[in-house]
């Protein structure tokens, strides 16, 4: 068992843990009364729930909506919550954020914590506080800054974790490794049949590098309103493919890699060796590479992004591997890029 703290400025705690058993994650608080919020896949799987209160939600992007929120809190009430009642999100990255966002509100607010079950939650959704649901097709367009008090990452869970999942968790790793770590990346590189057979010593090295890196972005940065805007690397397209097509958060993730990456070489600021190395490595581990969503739709939907700030775009691009750099681009000519590179 290896244990990260995330403290912010605001005085807020998290506590990550890793390679611990899902099972104990009743000692990671004292209440008597927990709700767990469960995605239903996992309730079929892992019988160990069953005994708490349960509220099975089914955890796919066109779920994560205020009405399945509504639903939930609905629930919670026949169960008779009250503010002395924990929820547990137990699940991938849609399950805690839905999980996280309604403890948030319910009662003007709940303790909380996760236990989670994908790859791409261990290493990224549940870290960080952020939790919302999609309005209208956008991305996480409602929503708070608010830390669950741990997330329990038990690599013995991804064992059921189907294939595709699998893989595009991965992307969220590389992301990672780009922005924060050159030998992390290298590591990768050097590994990607174990890393595909699941390997859990490796495995666990990557997710404890993965979880560490982005610990350290949120304790200096939990609004995002500086550092913590690297952790966009690779998402201002992907959110776009999302909303676009029934792409997973993984593979689009993939894709807008793929995207940043060629826009750092149109500035410069890497070479064409580096393109190939991430190209390659995204392709041996099975990820996509690119898209065919007509470009304009891509734009209308980016241009509607958060990131967007009157008539330029932030976006996060490398000047090597493992050191990001953020960039303002025009919208004029961000449009052109997308025609050339996507």
């Amino acid at each position: 068992m290896q244990a990260t703290e995330i403290k912010t400025a605001t005085g807020k705690y998290s506590k990550i843990i890793t390679d611990e058993d899902f099972t104990k994650f009743q000692n990671y608080f004292s209440e008597q009364k927990v709700i767990v919020i469960i995605d239903e896949n996992i309730f079929d799987l892992y019988p160990f729930f069953r005994k708490f209160n349960c509220i099975k939600i089914c955890a796919d992007e066109k779920n994560k909506t205020l009405k399945t929120v509504e639903n939930i809190i609905s629930q919670l009430i026949e169960l008779q919550a009250d503010r002395s009642t924990f929820i547990a999100g137990v699940g991938g990255g849609i399950t805690c954020d839905i999980a996280g966002f309604t403890a948030s509100i319910y009662m003007r607010g709940l303790r909380f914590g996760f236990v989670s079950t994908s790859l791409l939650s261990q290493v990224d959704a549940s870290i960080g506080g952020k939790n919302g649901v999609n309005f209208d097709r956008f991305k996480n367009m409602i929503g708070t800054f608010n830390q669950p008090e741990f997330v329990i990452c038990d690599t013995n869970m991804l064992a059921t974790l189907p294939q595709n999942e699998f893989i595009g968790g991965l992307s969220e790793i590389i992301k990672i490794a780009l922005i924060k770590d050159s030998e992390m990346f290298d590591f990768i590189e050097c590994n990607t049949d174990v890393i595909l057979k699941r390997n859990k010593t490796i495995l666990q090295k990557l997710i404890a590098k993965s979880i560490q890196h982005k610990a350290d972005i949120v304790n200096s940065d939990e609004f995002e309103k500086g550092a913590r805007r690297i952790l966009n690397f690779g998402h201002t397209l992907a959110h776009a493919i999302e909303r676009n097509s029934d792409i997973s958060h993984g593979f689009a993730v993939s894709i807008g890699i793929m995207f940043a990456a060629k826009i750092s070489k149109h500035f410069n600021l890497i070479s064409n060796d580096d393109v190939v190395r991430i190209k390659n490595l995204l392709s041996n581990l099975g990820l996509p590479l690119h898209t065919d969503i007509n470009d304009e739709i891509l734009f209308r939907t980016i241009i509607a992004d958060k990131k967007k700030s009157d008539d330029e775009i932030n976006f996060v691009l490398i000047k090597e591997t493992g050191k990001p750099f953020e960039k303002n681009i025009k919208i004029s000519d961000f449009k052109y890029l997308i025609s050339i590179f996507k």
